[in-house]
């Protein structure tokens, strides 16, 4: 018999609660590095005095501990829950919980609301819970709140199965020129190819939790990845639509077989401000 490792549910409130107001102040190390490098290779002057802005809010807000963006966004949280471990309670109520705690604590917008009264729920919940069973005694907890700036311009498309690797480029690249300056570039771009409608969508979501830059361990998804980034970028959109050569900082393609009939593409875009942060308890 597996001897079971148990969470108390308040120590997964805790933790949530902690990602989330660390989530809106503090950019990860990835993100600056990132921001950091773009600036340095930026060809565009206007574009690179606008990068040193974007560095200088992140720096304030970190030391401020104020959000980076008044768009504190909805917040998604993706679960991995070992099979040798057990929450002692309610996951999904911890979580909600923690979310709550956060927002009310860190002094964060609360930003959802019913979609058609658009009544407010008035303490950023329900966050969008995405679990996944993995092996292990661990529960990890990936933290992304999204802002709709940049969430209003995913897209999907089922695309023929002719359209193979270019038409999957295509579209991939049509859909963050048409964003244009909205999802506030330069942009990481979360692409899911494969599946079925609903899992390309959650494919290019969970592609952002990925380290950013971080290339696919598939050396010919990495290639994918680089083709669109450097197609995306030599369109001369740039940071915040001003042109220069940094539309987008990275592109991460997630795969998973579909059927032979069909071939989902779907675009998750992520602003400058990558908030993501990771938690293993």
């Amino acid at each position: 018999m597996i001897n079971m490792k148990v969470i108390a549910e308040s120590a997964v409130t805790a933790a949530v609660r902690e990602l989330a107001m660390a989530a809106a102040c503090d950019l990860e190390p990835d993100t600056l590095e990132a921001l950091l490098t773009a600036r340095d290779r930026e060809s565009s002057e206007l574009a690179r005095n606008v990068l040193e802005l974007l560095l200088s809010n992140s720096d304030i807000a970190s030391r401020e501990k104020i959000p980076i963006c008044q768009d504190t966004g909805l917040a998604v949280v993706f679960v991995e829950l070992g099979r040798e471990v057990r929450v002692g309670g309610d996951l999904e109520a911890a979580i909600q919980e923690g979310v709550r705690q956060g927002y009310r604590d860190g002094f964060l917008r609360n930003s959802v609301c019913d979609p058609l009264t658009r009544r407010n729920t008035n303490d950023n919940t329900p966050a969008v819970i995405h679990l996944e069973l993995v092996a292990g005694d661990a529960l990890t907890l990936r933290f992304l709140p999204k802002g709709c700036g940049s969430e209003n311009m995913s897209a999907m498309a089922m695309l023929p199965p002719s359209a193979g690797k270019p038409g999957i480029i295509r579209y991939v690249v049509e859909q963050v020129v048409a964003a244009g300056s909205n999802p506030c570039p330069p942009v990481l771009v979360g692409v899911g190819v494969g599946g079925s409608f609903e899992k390309a969508a959650y494919l290019a979501k969970k592609s952002l939790c990925r380290p950013l830059g971080c290339s696919h361990p598939r050396s010919d998804v990495a290639d994918l990845e680089a083709e669109m980034l450097l197609e995306i970028n030599e369109q001369g959109s740039g940071v915040h639509g001003l042109g220069g050569v940094n539309t987008a900082l990275a592109v991460h393609l997630e795969l998973f077989p579909c059927h032979i009939a069909s071939l989902p593409v779907a675009v998750n875009i992520q602003c400058h401000a990558h908030r993501h942060k990771e938690i293993v308890l």
